[in-house]
């Protein structure tokens, strides 16, 4: 398989340009795991709230929209990286065909 690292679309295994990128690039890993423990925090915040422990109901909800918002927040950020680069290597590759993102 051919190196291609330096070009952001996957065109041997996809015909869309960014399949598979959340998961694929090391970089979306600390968003991704904020995420998860955004929505891990959520759930422990409303059992606090069902149990009558309003505080920690509310430090957990607040912890969880923290969380859950940095983590989209960083998600975005990636992905507008990749989208960059793409013009990027567009740019540079100007005899390659263009196809406007689909994301």
């Amino acid at each position: 398989m051919p190196d291609t690292s330096q070009d952001p679309v996957d065109h041997a295994r996809t015909t869309r340009q960014h399949a598979g990128e959340t998961m694929k690039a090391g970089v979306n890993a600390p968003g991704l795991i904020a995420v998860g423990l955004g929505v891990l925090s959520l759930v422990l915040g409303l059992f606090a709230f069902a149990n009558g422990t309003a505080a920690a109901g509310i430090v957990g909800v607040v912890l969880a929209v923290l969380l859950i918002g940095g983590g989209l927040f960083w998600l975005n950020r990636a992905h507008h990286k990749v989208q960059e680069k793409q013009v990027d290597w567009h740019r540079e590759n100007p005899d390659a065909t263009y196809e406007p993102p689909t994301s």
